[in-house]
C-alpha cells in the first residue's frame, strides 16, 4: 500500500475511500483471518470496530481508517505466503 499522508485531503478521500468498499462481511472474513494468524487482541478489536463502521468511514479517524488498511494489506500478504507454502 501506497504511503497516505492523512494531513492531505486528498489521500484522506482515497483512503476513506478504500475503508468504504469493503462490506462487514469483508470485515468479518479479516476478523477470522486475524484470529487464525495470532495477531493480537488490540488489533482484533480494531477490526471489529470497522465491522461495526463498514461503509462509513467518516465516523472513524483517520488514524484508525489507516491502522485497519494497514493491517488487512499485511493479513492479505501472510495468507498468499501460506497458500503458498501448502
Amino acid at each position: 500500500m501506497p504511503e497516505y499522508d492523512i494531513n492531505d485531503p486528498t489521500d484522506l478521500d482515497i483512503v476513506r475511500a478504500q475503508f468504504n468498499m469493503l462490506t462487514a462481511d469483508d470485515w468479518q472474513e479479516y476478523i477470522e483471518m486475524g484470529e487464525a494468524q495470532n495477531i493480537g487482541y488490540k488489533n482484533i478489536n480494531i477490526l471489529k470496530t470497522a465491522q461495526r463502521k463498514a461503509g462509513i468511514a467518516k465516523y472513524l479517524s483517520p488514524k484508525v481508517i489507516l491502522w485497519t488498511l494497514n493491517l488487512i494489506e499485511r493479513l492479505d500478504e501472510n495468507d498468499e505466503y501460506e497458500d503458498e507454502e501448502e
